[in-house]
């Protein structure tokens, strides 16, 4: 990956997203380090970019359209060892809903991957609008 040398945390994150976006899980899981940390808090934590794929996977299969809406994002370090703070609305659609999650998510980046994706966000606010 050496066209991340010129790629800040804050664009890392950002095409990171871009990938979810797109439903293609190999290029953001190939954005992730060797022993990257998916901790989903209220829900569960994962490590490996193989585990995160597999966590995802039936979810994004179930979507026809995903929308990762960044309200605010700052970012601190470089490329070697930074953090990237956002605030987001994971939008997602199902049928013919979308189902939207306001969340907030902590990204560690370490020698130009990610090494750690942090998101918090209401259990019940997310099983409410997964309900309908």
């Amino acid at each position: 990956m050496d066209h991340n040398c010129a790629m800040t945390p804050d664009q890392l994150v950002r095409t990171f997203i871009k990938h979810i976006e797109a439903k293609d899980l190999d290029s953001a899981c190939a954005l992730l380090t060797p022993d990257c940390e998916y901790d989903n808090v209220p829900m569960s934590k994962v490590f490996g970019p193989d585990a995160v794929k597999e966590l995802l996977s039936p979810f994004t299969a179930a979507c026809s359209e995903i929308d990762w809406v960044v309200v605010r994002q700052a970012a601190s370090g470089d490329m070697t060892w930074g953090v990237v703070l956002n605030e987001r609305v994971d939008r997602f659609k199902m049928g013919e809903r979308w189902v939207e999650l306001p969340l907030a998510g902590v990204f560690e980046v370490r020698d130009g991957k990610i090494a750690l994706w942090r998101d918090y966000f209401d259990l019940t606010t997310f099983q409410k609008a997964m309900a309908g």
